[in-house]
């Protein structure tokens, strides 16, 4: 008997099919490429790396100087005239940082808006991060796409202005002080900014506009990026998360757009002192700048206005392509998908190659499938966090050896699809069961095209399966052939999301890839329907999948380059004069037991006063420290008067030791009318009326000791109930402490307020010793009467 070896054919091409879209993703870097001096270079570009992220360099250090004057002299070595701008603001977060951003301005040959390429200089607090992703790899594309622009003499209509924000990763004040309050501002008709949300993989393109992207998507095309990553589905989830950049600010405050180029894998370097050098991918900086040098010669000679739209486009991208079409698109395309659907179904009863029993003993299979792979790779992952108590520990949510357990996951709900269709589904009624996955879609589109509008190119996968159902239907066979081309489509389109959701948004999303990676097998059907020995493809994978799960529990330990986050922090509150150890940790290792013992205790009294942080987290643990005698700031009440109803208040807190950082809360109930912080109202406050979340009034980075100084207008009855906590990053350093340093596989958490001393403190007037006074009428009677005691009680001895 003549055996079929298709199956093995199509595993192959298809495995085929998708190296080659991985692979070709992004460029790659050897550190032999030409470095011709008009073109841009990455090994030029690892060099500004590797002068800005020697050091951590958040805002307040010695280091975040430094590395500023290091761009403004590179700026200068290219001949450009750089000017800096200077000042507080109050983000809507409640962040009050005195930036300081540096800039640049290379002037066109029109009078016409103004193209800005953006990044921030700052690297994040409290972590040790050394900002080599985020956000030298910006500041390095720039300036040395820059540098390449220049020497090639290229001709631009638009001007340029090249801007290094300051304390982004505080609250975007240094783009919020650009925004309201540089002139340039106004002139700035887009926007290309270059981020890191991790330190490698590929760099996708995400666009900002409060319109129509329309516009943007059609420019975008036309500057024919050599390696475009992005979809219209990626903003749309975007936009549904807490994560802002730079051009944040700008599409929000003054009605710019633009596009945000960022690589967002290595998540777990994101913000950690892991974020350096060593751990940066070297092809996600290539890709950032075969991004920057296209745009950066077409947007800086078009009609930057042609980028204003009011309608939406749908967009995605394949290796070296990039396809759009309109979101109005949409909804039609959904509807005759639905058409041809009924037709092809009706066809084929008709010519009796479809029967309807067949047909409906297709959803066992198909919805099998998606349900028992949903449930276990839920409960999976949570038996993962049971076994792997540590993986808790990671904020981010993905783990070192997450990309094996996606694959562990996604070879797991393989062999579930091919258990299932070998139970329920012989070769000869293949197509039969197709229906069902086909009608599923259509619906599924249906439904994104009101809810999730960057989905509308789903539906193309859908057309190619109609295609190959068709030729089914008319030619009365099942085509392998047809089936694996028309099924190339969905192998581009849909399979990179199986990777992007848990890398983007964590490995809790597992479940999401498992269900993904059953529609895709649905919408393949045609081809592994027709695998004659599915019940060994079953256990083949099941195999595989239990390899990669092996794996990755086999390198679930931490080491160096690979560290376990702690925190520690010392608290001491200077209104009852105690301290505490506390620690925001769930899993204690040896290094926080040290300090907070075997058995601590809860620390849910600590977080009456909630800093803020992007997970939420809270102080878990805590234990009684000693008492450092550590100084407490002045609080001076420069002005308190009352006029009518209203009680108006300056406060002045000064420190006296050097700290980084102010914490004010109030009662919740207490309304603050006409607030100010050094000077500043918040961004976009409407009306007198603060506007606040919780206890927290604001969060103060602090530069050279500069005194926060508040003011504000009460109601008369109000009861000041307000706190102060001051914080020093100098935990590890401070004399006063002989800390023991952190071991080599041990790392500080990033995203809270960690290796801090921390006063708390309640803000009170400090009450005024006033002498008593004394009538001298009264004097001498006194002291008569007090030598006449004397004298009488000598004389009784």
């Amino acid at each position: 008997m003549k055996k079929n070896y298709s199956s093995i054919i199509a595993v192959v091409i298809i495995l085929g099919i998708l190296g080659f879209l991985f692979a070709f993703l992004m460029p790659s870097w050897s550190p032999d490429e030409e470095k011709k001096v008009t073109e841009f270079s990455t090994s030029r570009a690892l060099e500004h790396i590797n002068a800005i992220a020697k050091q951590p360099h958040y805002v307040g250090t010695k280091n975040h100087e430094v590395v500023a004057n290091y761009i403004i002299q590179e700026l200068q070595k290219l001949g450009l005239e750089t000017t800096v701008q200077e000042g507080f603001t109050l983000s809507d977060w409640g962040n009050l940082v005195k930036s300081k951003n540096i800039m640049c301005r290379i002037e066109g040959t029109k009078n016409t808006k103004a193209l800005l390429l953006l990044s921030h200089y700052d690297s994040a607090p409290h972590s040790f991060s050394h900002g080599a992703s985020d956000d030298a790899s910006g500041v390095a594309t720039i300036l040395e796409g820059v540098r390449a622009f220049l020497n090639a003499k290229t001709k631009h209509q638009n001007d340029i202005i090249i801007l290094f924000t300051d304390a982004e990763e505080l609250g975007l004040n240094g783009a919020a002080l650009f925004v309201t309050e540089h002139q340039w501002a106004k002139e700035v008709g887009l926007v290309l900014n270059f981020e890191a949300r991790g330190s490698s993989g590929p760099s996708y393109m995400l666009m900002e506009t409060n319109k129509g992207n329309s516009g943007l998507v059609k420019e975008f095309a036309k500057a024919d990026a050599t390696y475009p990553v992005s979809n219209s589905l990626m903003y749309s989830i975007y936009k549904m998360l807490p994560n802002d950049t730079d051009l944040t600010v700008f599409r929000e405050q003054g009605d710019i757009q633009g596009f945000n180029f960022a690589f967002i894998d290595g998540h777990f370097n994101y913000h950690t002192q892991q974020d350096d050098v060593t751990h940066l991918d070297k092809n996600s900086l290539k890709h950032q700048g075969s991004y920057l040098m296209p745009l950066l010669n077409y947007f800086s000679n078009t009609d930057l206005n042609a980028a204003a739209s009011t309608s939406d486009d749908v967009y995605f991208t394949i290796p070296f392509t990039f396809i759009s079409y309109p979101f109005d698109w949409v909804l039609p395309m959904t509807l005759i998908a639905a058409g041809l659907l009924v037709i092809l179904v009706f066809l084929g009863k008709a010519k009796r190659m479809l029967k309807l029993n067949d047909i409906m003993k297709g959803f066992f299979p198909f919805l099998g499938s998606l349900i028992f792979t949903g449930l276990i790779t839920y409960y999976g992952w949570k038996g993962l966090l049971l076994l792997n108590p540590q993986y808790n520990d990671l904020l981010n949510g993905f783990t070192y050896n997450g990309h094996d357990y996606i694959t562990a996951f996604v070879l797991l709900s393989l062999s579930i699809c091919f258990f299932f269709y070998n139970i329920a589904s012989k070769p000869k009624v293949t197509m039969n069961h197709y229906v069902i996955p086909l009608l599923f879609w259509i619906v599924l589109n249906g439904f994104l095209a009101n809810s999730l509008r960057g989905a509308g190119f789903l539906i193309i996968p859908v057309y190619f399966g109609l295609i190959a159902f068709a030729v089914f239907v008319f030619s009365q066979r099942s085509n392998w052939i047809v089936n694996l081309i028309c099924g190339i489509p969905a192998l581009l389109i849909i399979t990179p999301f199986i990777q992007m959701f848990p890398v983007g948004l964590g490995l809790k999303v597992l479940f999401g890839s498992a269900i993904l990676t059953v529609l895709t097998f649905a919408i393949l059907l045609p081809i592994f329907g027709a695998f004659t020995k599915k019940g060994s493809w079953s256990l083949s994978f099941f195999l595989i999948a239990v390899i990669f799960l092996a794996k990755a529990q086999y390198h679930s330990d931490y080491e160096l380059g690979e560290a376990k986050s702690n925190s520690l922090v010392y608290l001491y509150n200077a209104d009852n004069n105690k301290a505490h150890w506390a620690t925001y940790d769930t899993n204690l290792d040896s290094w926080t037991k040290g300090y907070l013992g075997e058995n601590p205790k809860g620390a849910k009294i600590f977080n009456n006063l909630k800093l803020f942080s992007k997970y939420n987290s809270e102080f878990t643990y805590a234990n009684e420290a000693p008492n450092k005698g550590i100084a407490k700031p002045t609080i001076t009440f420069l002005k308190d008067s009352t006029v009518g109803f209203k009680r108006y208040l300056k406060i002045q807190i000064t420190p006296n030791r050097k700290v980084n950082r102010y914490d004010i809360f109030a009662d919740e109930i207490m309304t603050f009318y006409n607030f100010k912080a050094n000077g500043v109202s918040t961004l976009g406050q409407k009306g007198t009326e603060l506007e606040r979340n919780g206890k927290k009034l604001l969060s103060y980075y602090v530069i050279d000791n500069e005194p926060l100084v508040l003011q504000f207008t009460l109601n008369r009855s109000t009861v000041l109930d307000m706190h102060v906590m001051e914080s020093s990053f100098d935990l590890m350093v401070n004399p006063l402490f002989a800390m023991t340093p952190r071991e080599s596989w041990m790392m500080p958490t990033p995203f809270v307020l960690n290796n801090a001393i921390i006063i708390t403190q309640k803000i009170r007037r400090t009450p005024k010793y006033v002498a008593p006074v004394v009538n001298p009428n009264l004097v001498q009677p006194a002291i008569t009467d007090s030598l006449k005691v004397v004298k009488d009680s000598l004389r009784i001895q």
